[in-house]
């Protein structure tokens, strides 16, 4: 959808059947509930399980993976506010939420973001569903959220090396420096810095970086771009490079994604 408050907020209604989602992660939080089924997933090195009614919370830049726990699949409907939108709805004054259990039982909440979400996508009512989702982000944040000081974890922690290492392959994106420029710029060697980006991530910079790229990649396609255009601008080697990472990080193709936004554009009413 366009956005609450002034920043976008992508909302998805989903069933899965045999998929599993590769490990990846996400700029914003990811706050969902499992409607049907039983859901697995591998986060911060656990693997944790999600029935029907369960809110879970992922974290920004928090790798996890996703898929059924059994034959039968799972449903379930997330939406992806931005570390801003989730502070501001919360009322605190700097630091970040940190929700230190992923799954959270509390049906009463998840109830209410259920008709949050249902509020947002249908769109008939925009006053009604900015108001649900920010009592309902609040509700979450101060039921089941400690906060977070704002430089938590100390730039010389896997935290803090990741954390740098994120922002220079972000800022160089479509031509990143090596291992051993990257190492050399932050006094550590090639594996001191591999072992604690993955320990921080989840994953290893190469991966981070082409998910970061088809994060990139997708708003492009929200603007009108075609998906080779994206590729190229966003750093990967071709349409087919991208289209790889992107059906492995969103679980569709480029062209599709895009086509999705064109129908949604196409349907949405001349103000």
């Amino acid at each position: 959808m366009d956005g609450i408050q002034g920043a976008s907020l992508d909302l998805l209604n989903a069933r899965i059947g045999r998929r599993h989602y590769a490990p990846h992660a996400h700029d914003e939080y990811a706050i969902g509930v499992c409607v049907d089924g039983l859901e697995t997933m591998r986060y911060r090195g656990e693997r944790l399980y999600s029935a029907a009614g369960s809110l879970v919370v992922i974290e920004p830049g928090e790798a996890h993976t996703g898929g059924p726990a059994d034959q039968d699949g799972f449903a379930y409907l997330c939406l992806y506010p931005t570390a801003e939108l989730v502070g501001a709805a919360s009322g605190w004054d700097g630091g970040l939420p940190h929700f230190r259990e992923p799954i959270v039982d509390d049906p009463g909440l998840a109830g209410r973001l259920r008709l949050a979400h249902r509020s947002l996508r249908l769109g008939d009512d925009p006053l009604e569903g900015e108001s649900r989702l920010l009592e309902v982000l609040g509700a979450i944040v101060r039921r089941h959220a400690v906060r977070v000081p704002p430089g938590g974890g100390g730039p010389r922690g896997a935290s803090g090396i990741a954390r740098a290492v994120a922002a220079r392959l972000s800022d160089e994106l479509v031509g990143p420096p090596t291992l051993a420029e990257v190492a050399a710029d932050l006094g550590l060697s090639r594996y001191q810095l591999l072992r604690a980006f993955r320990d921080s991530m989840g994953m290893p910079p190469y991966a981070w970086l082409a998910q970061h790229r088809v994060a990139r990649a997708r708003t492009l396609l929200d603007a009108g771009h075609r998906p080779a255009e994206a590729a190229s601008l966003v750093g990967f080697a071709d349409q087919a490079h991208l289209t790889r990472w992107f059906r492995r990080v969103l679980g569709v193709t480029p062209g599709a994604y895009r086509n999705s936004v064109q129908d949604r554009a196409r349907r949405r009413p001349a103000s």
